[in-house]
């Protein structure tokens, strides 16, 4: 035995990751008061990179260490990647360090956290789709 993880396996443990960042958004996006709407999308960001990178390794196709979910967009193979709109990747995209770090970002609204959900629903919805496949 190699020790290596099976693709299907490595698959399944990245939609399962995917899955708890999508749980922690979704939940703390409830909280009323003080409610941190950057750590909301930075999960959201993450929910959709783990599920991309599922999706990699269900089509038997590397997932690379980046956080560039437009990168990984465009390594899906074509059948999966129409399910999936650029635009809402670069909506997300910014989130992998925006919400982790200080900087000079724009504070972030809970409208955006909201939409970050809503996009990380959708992309988990048709990546659940597509792995069931």
């Amino acid at each position: 035995m190699s020790g290596e993880t099976e693709p299907a396996a490595q698959s399944a443990q990245w939609a399962a990751k995917a899955d708890n960042d999508f749980r922690n958004a979704e939940y703390t996006l409830t909280l009323e008061v003080g409610c941190p709407f950057d750590t909301i999308c930075f999960h959201a960001q993450q929910c959709v990179e783990k599920y991309l990178k599922a999706l990699l390794l269900h089509a038997s196709s590397d997932a690379p260490r980046t956080h560039d979910l437009r990168l990984l967009l465009q390594r899906l193979p074509s059948e999966f990647a129409e399910d999936f709109r650029m635009e809402d990747m670069v909506d997300l995209n910014r989130y992998s360090v925006e919400s982790r770090y200080p900087g000079e970002w724009e504070p972030i609204s809970r409208d955006e956290a909201e939409r970050a959900v809503s996009l990380a629903r959708a992309v988990r919805a048709a990546a659940r789709r597509l792995l069931s496949q």
